[in-house]
C-alpha cells in the first residue's frame, strides 16, 4: 500500500490541533490531521477563551467569527477556585478583560473552516495503531483502512489519553485523579427557583447539598451545561471514566442540589473527567512533538485547559514551520519544549491550589485559608497578579536581550501608518513576524528575510508602546527593543539571525 506523504502530521482534531493545522498551513507547510472520531464531539467541555488566547485568535482573525457563536449573556470576570471575587483583567491593557465564552466544538469548527480553507487536510476516522520514528521523519499507522502516513514531523495533539504517548511509551509522570465527576449538555423540562436564569459571576452558580455538589450554567432556553460530583460516599468500585453516564444518574444529581421541582427534560450529552494532575518531561522526542491535554493535563478549575494548548499551538506553528521550510536557526524547534513546559507546570501548580480552596468540603483550616484568601482577592495588586496568570496576560517568554520588553505581549494599540489606520493585532495576519519601528530609527535600505514584515507606524500620543522600535514574532512576542539608532544597527542583524536564517523564503 503507498504511503501518504506530508510535511507534518497532526494527530487530534481538538482546538490545539486545529490551531496548529492552521498556523501550519498558513506558512505554507503540507498539513494532515488525523482524528479517530468520525464525527465532531458536539459537547460544550472547554469553551472560555481567556484573554490572551483571545488575542491571539484576533492577529490571525479567527476570534470575530467565534464571537458571533458566543453564549449570550452579560460579560463575567474569570474566577479563581470558584471564589466569589471576579478577577479583573483591565490593568493589563486588553481589549478583551472577559473570557469569550462558547461550546468548544463550535471552536473547532471555525478553526477547521479556516484551516482547511488553506490547504490543511483532516481524515477523520483514523485512530493511530502505530508510530515509528526514525533520523527524517516518521510513519504512522492508522485503522481507517488509508495508507501509512509519512511525515517529516508528527504533532501528537490527541488528549489525555494520549495513542501517541502511548504507542512510543512516553511516560506520563504526575498525580492520579482523587474522584471522577460528570460534565453534561442538558435541557430541563422545568426548573427550581434555585436553578440560575443566566451567565454570572461562577460562585453564583456553583452549589453543594444532599452529597453533591453541583455547577449549572445557563446557555440558552432550556439548555444548560452541568457539572457535578458526590461526596461523602465512595464511589462504586467499577467506576471509570469510560463508564457511561445514564439519565437517571443526572436526574438523581439535579433533584439532589436543586430540589425535585427540577425536572431533566434531556441530555444531549454526557462523560467523566477526573482531577489527575500529570505532564509530560520533554514536549519533543525527535521528530514527535507534543502539545495541548497529550503533553500535560490538570484539574478544571480557571478555564485553563483549552487555552494552554491553543497557546501551545501558536508557539509552535511558527517554529515548526521555519524548520520544515528550512530556514529556521540551530536549536529553534527546542525553544518550543524550553518556552512552554515551564508554563504548564506554572498551571498545573496553581490548578492544584485552587483544588484545595475550592474543595466542597473544607476542613475548619481551608474555610480559614479561603476566607482570607478571598479577602486578598478585593486588593488590587492581588487581583492584577491572578487576573494575569488565569488570563496568561502576565506570560513573560525567557527570551535573551536587555531590554525589558523581551519575551512579552504588546497590547494591541491603535496605529497610524502610510497606508492609514490599522490596529497592531493586524499585523499579524499572514503569520509573519513583525518589525514595527516608531521611532523612525530602522534605515530604509534595511536587509530582512522574506518572513519579517517592516511596518512603520504611529501610536496615539498618549500611548507609549515602550520602544522605539520592536521585533515581534509570528506569536506577537517581541524578542528585540531598541529605542535608538545606534543599537538597530548593531543588535537588530543577530536578533533575526536568532529566530530566522537571512535569506529568501
Amino acid at each position: 500500500m503507498n504511503e501518504t506523504e506530508t510535511d507534518v502530521v497532526i494527530v487530534g482534531a481538538g482546538p490545539t490541533g486545529l490551531t496548529l493545522a492552521y498556523e501550519l498551513a498558513l506558512a505554507g507547510v503540507e498539513t494532515l490531521v488525523l482524528e479517530k472520531l468520525t464525527s465532531r464531539n458536539r459537547q460544550t467541555k472547554g469553551g472560555a477563551i481567556q484573554a490572551r488566547t483571545a488575542e491571539l485568535l484576533e492577529s490571525r482573525g479567527l476570534l470575530e467569527p467565534m464571537r458571533r457563536r458566543a453564549i449570550p449573556g452579560p460579560p463575567v470576570g474569570a474566577n479563581f477556585a470558584l471564589l466569589p471575587v471576579p478577577l479583573d483583567c483591565g490593568p493589563w491593557d486588553t481589549r478583551y478583560p472577559s473570557p469569550v465564552m462558547l461550546p468548544q466544538w463550535e471552536i473547532e469548527e471555525v478553526l477547521e473552516e479556516r484551516a482547511t480553507a488553506l490547504g490543511a487536510r483532516v481524515r477523520r476516522g483514523a485512530a493511530v495503531t502505530a508510530v515509528e520514528p526514525d533520523d527524517d521523519g516518521v510513519t504512522v499507522t492508522t485503522t481507517d483502512g488509508g495508507p501509512p502516513v509519512r511525515a517529516r514531523y508528527l504533532v501528537a495533539c490527541d488528549g489525555g489519553r494520549s495513542g501517541v504517548r502511548k504507542a512510543l511509551g512516553v511516560p506520563f509522570p504526575g498525580r492520579p485523579g482523587t474522584y471522577l465527576a460528570v460534565l453534561a449538555d442538558i435541557r430541563l423540562s422545568a426548573a427550581s427557583a434555585l436553578v440560575p436564569r443566566e451567565r454570572g459571576q461562577i460562585s453564583t452558580l456553583t452549589r453543594q447539598a444532599n452529597g453533591y455538589w453541583s455547577m449549572l450554567i445557563p446557555l440558552g432556553d432550556d439548555r444548560y451545561r452541568l457539572t457535578y460530583g458526590a461526596y461523602g460516599r465512595e464511589d462504586p468500585t467499577d467506576l471509570t471514566r469510560d463508564t457511561p453516564v445514564g439519565e437517571d444518574e443526572i436526574a438523581a444529581a439535579l433533584r439532589a442540589v436543586y430540589g425535585e421541582e427540577t425536572v431533566l427534560g434531556g441530555v444531549d450529552n454526557a462523560s467523566r473527567f477526573s482531577d489527575a494532575t500529570r505532564q509530560v518531561e520533554r514536549y519533543r522526542e525527535g521528530r514527535v512533538l507534543f502539545a495541548g491535554d497529550a503533553a500535560h493535563i490538570h484539574p478544571p478549575l480557571g478555564a485553563q485547559g483549552l487555552n494552554l494548548g491553543v497557546q501551545d499551538a501558536f508557539n509552535l506553528g511558527w517554529k515548526l514551520a521555519a524548520t520544515v521550510r528550512g530556514h529556521a536557526p540551530a536549536g529553534l524547534l527546542d525553544t518550543y519544549h524550553a518556552e512552554r513546559h515551564p508554563v504548564a507546570a506554572r498551571v498545573l501548580h496553581h490548578t492544584s491550589a485552587q483544588r484545595v480552596l475550592a474543595d466542597p468540603r473544607p476542613s475548619e483550616d481551608v474555610a480559614a485559608l479561603r476566607d482570607i484568601f478571598t479577602d486578598l482577592m478585593r486588593l488590587p495588586d492581588t487581583n492584577r497578579y491572578l487576573s494575569g496568570l488565569i488570563s496568561g496576560l502576565a506570560l513573560h517568554y525567557d527570551v535573551s536581550g536587555a531590554h525589558p520588553l523581551t519575551g512579552r505581549r504588546v497590547p494591541d494599540a491603535e496605529l497610524t501608518t502610510p497606508d492609514g489606520p490599522t490596529r497592531l493585532s493586524a499585523l499579524f495576519g499572514p503569520g509573519h513576524a513583525v518589525l514595527l519601528d516608531v521611532a523612525g530609527l530602522i534605515p530604509d535600505d534595511v536587509r530582512l528575510p522574506g518572513r519579517v514584515d517592516l511596518v512603520r507606524a504611529k501610536p496615539p500620543a498618549e500611548v507609549d508602546l515602550g520602544a522605539g522600535a520592536l521585533l515581534l514574532r509570528p506569536d506577537g512576542y517581541v524578542c528585540w527593543a531598541a529605542d535608538d539608532a545606534e543599537a538597530c544597527r548593531e543588535e537588530l542583524p543577530r536578533a533575526i539571525a536568532a529566530y530566522l536564517v537571512d535569506g529568501t523564503d
